[in-house]
């Protein structure tokens, strides 16, 4: 008697393992990728044991990819993809053509097939888009030009499939097949994407409709995935990237007015898809061939690394990208990608390449796969580096009397400098994350980089001849340690300086600085004085009730300083201060009766 398979049991192992190690991952700064890798890993059938079918959940898992691309598809209208052609078709083929002419090269002079050469040269050519979109997202680097370019190169490694893979039967070695397979899955190729055009632009949006109108929040969502399945499969049946398909389809849906509902219900699907398909990939590395062909291995891998970051960067150098995008965008594309699987396995199947062959290609492919969350930390490690050994940033900061030293150049801090700089006063402005100094500069803010916790560094800035300081980083510890820095260091000079909460400004005030800032207190303030104006209350009322909160809940902060430490007295303070607060607003009825007409 058979024993059923518990999925159940499968679905816990590989949550379980997400849980476990995604988050150690972030934690040790290595990224979500590395942690879902190591997770498939741990479960894989050579550790653990947990899960042994890698392959059909590798396969399964692949859907995520095609989410991902439907997505990206929904941000990008026909309008600015055919804007971005140069980029595809100019940059990505460069790099497809240039990458596979190197690499079968070298395959060719250890003596290989030439048909060996040629099809392992192209599929090692193309680069992980799960990987590299996924490392791209989570860095904030999509809107950079290395997100940019990278995201265009890509997209045309998903295009360059479909020659790839007709190109095939060509050196198959019966005669059958290279004359009669080629031209049939042409023609298959442009019928399924004419459908997708075709039907994208003249049925999609009225069928949206239709489906809208029943207000089922479910049937929306089942025919969205329904959408996606459908064309994924379609694209799979004729032998052309899924993705790709499914790319198109979010294109042609870009400018709906259902785009942002497609987006909420296929998100969340994408995520956990997107980790399964890295954890399958973790699991899918034969440790038993790994250790019985090390040395060849190995040296695929770092060949496949050395030529792709080679041709990347030129390219990179020739775009005349900055340093820092250089870097990020040779880093994310350098390693083998999942589509490569696809197309070893083909040529497998056509007697092209041996097994063993495309078990050694597979797994110098999961090799570099794995080798990328590392390589783009190291990237990362090296700006950084070379941002804190440039000495032009620090030694050109100018001699200022009287101006305004900010200290972070962040989202919070940006509105304050820009209101200062608006008003004529002048400023310097200093921060110590790289990536914020380059975009901020492209506005033509200038910003400098440098640890605002060095005392030679702050007397650079002139420090001592500062009207103030006003403190904007975002890690509290850092604010609150560099105001009694400066408080210590110079006495007289006013500081100002961002909370995060109720606490830190009570620690603020201990280290010596003049005043703070909670940082949603007063956008709270802004909210609630507009929930009462929806309820009922003038404008004049609302607001005049939202600057006599404020008043007292500046006393009560001042009174929680003098209490600090003791718990009890301020459980009781804070049991008081609600009481108080409802007294304050009884008594002052002029904001409770609508009889003012100050302004509105």
């Amino acid at each position: 008697m058979t024993t059923e398979h518990n999925y159940f049991m499968d679905a816990l192992v590989f949550l379980g393992a997400a849980v476990v190690f995604v988050p150690v991952a972030k934690r040790a700064g290595l990224g979500s990728v590395l942690g879902y890798l190591v997770g498939g890993i741990a479960i894989g059938p050579y550790l653990l044991g947990l899960i042994e079918d890698s392959e059909s959940i590798l396969h399964f898992s692949e859907f995520g990819v095609v989410l991902l691309l439907f997505l990206i598809g929904l941000e990008l209208n026909p309008g600015r993809l055919w804007g971005m052609r140069r980029q595809i078709f100019g940059l990505g083929g460069t790099q497809v053509m240039a990458s596979a002419a190197l690499l079968a090269a070298i395959a060719l002079l250890f003596n290989f097939d030439w048909r060996l050469s040629l099809v392992a040269a192209f599929g090692l050519a193309l680069s992980s888009t799960a990987i590299a979109l996924q490392t791209l997202e989570e860095r904030k680097l999509m809107a950079t030009g290395a997100g940019q370019n990278g995201f265009a190169v890509l997209l045309f490694q998903d295009i360059a499939v479909i020659p790839m893979i007709a190109l095939l039967p060509l050196l198959a070695t019966t005669h059958a097949e290279a004359t009669t397979t080629p031209w049939l899955q042409v023609l298959k190729a442009v019928a399924a994407i004419a459908v997708i055009i075709l039907g994208g632009h003249f049925a999609l949006t009225p069928i949206l409709k239709r489906i809208a109108s029943l207000h089922m929040r479910e049937m929306f969502t089942a025919f969205s995935l329904a959408l996606v399945i459908g064309i994924a499969q379609l694209m799979d049946y004729v032998g052309l990237s899924m993705a790709l398909g499914t790319f198109l389809a979010g294109v042609l849906l870009a400018d709906s007015e259902y785009r942002h509902e497609l987006e909420i219900d296929i998100e969340p699907f994408k995520g956990l898809l997107m980790g399964l398909f890295f954890m399958a990939v973790g699991m899918s590395i034969d440790f038993n061939l790994l250790v019985n062909q090390l040395g060849p291995v190995v040296l695929l891998a770092v060949i496949l690394i050395a030529v792709k970051a080679l041709v990347l960067y030129a390219l990179a150098w020739y775009l005349k990208m900055s340093n820092s995008d250089r870097l990020r965008f040779t880093a994310v594309l350098a390693q083998g990608g999942e589509f490569a699987f696809v197309l070893f396995s083909l040529a497998t199947s056509t007697n092209i390449i041996s097994l063993d062959d495309q078990s050694l290609l597979v797994l110098a492919v999961v090799i570099s796969m794995i080798c990328t969350p590392l390589l783009v930390n190291l990237v990362e490690y090296i700006i950084v580096k070379q941002h804190q050994n440039t000495p032009q940033p620090q030694d050109e900061i100018e001699e200022n009397n009287g101006h305004i030293l900010i200290c972070g150049y962040g989202r919070y801090g940006q509105v304050i400098g820009r209101m200062l700089h608006g008003l004529g006063h002048s400023t310097t402005l200093l921060d110590s994350d790289p990536n914020q100094i380059e975009l901020v500069r492209k506005f033509g803010f200038k910003v400098f980089f440098g640890d605002a916790t060095r005392l030679d560094l702050l007397e650079a800035a002139g420090i001592g001849n500062a009207r103030a300081v006003i403190l904007t980083m975002d890690d509290q510890q850092l604010v609150t340690h560099l105001t009694g820095l400066i408080r210590k260091n110079w006495p007289s000079i006013v500081i100002l300086a961002r909370a995060r909460n109720r606490q830190h400004a009570v620690d603020l005030y201990k280290a010596g600085a003049n005043d703070i800032s909670r940082e949603t207190f007063s956008s709270a303030l802004e909210l609630g004085s507009s929930a009462l104006n929806f309820l009922g209350m003038s404008k004049h009322n609302a607001w005049r009730a939202a600057q006599k909160f404020r008043h007292y809940d500046e006393k009560l902060l001042a009174a929680q300083f003098e209490m600090e430490g003791d718990e009890d007295t301020l459980i009781q303070l804070s049991h008081r201060s609600r009481r108080d607060l409802e007294e304050i607003y009884r008594q002052d009825q002029s904001i409770l009766e609508e009889n003012d007409n100050e302004w509105t």
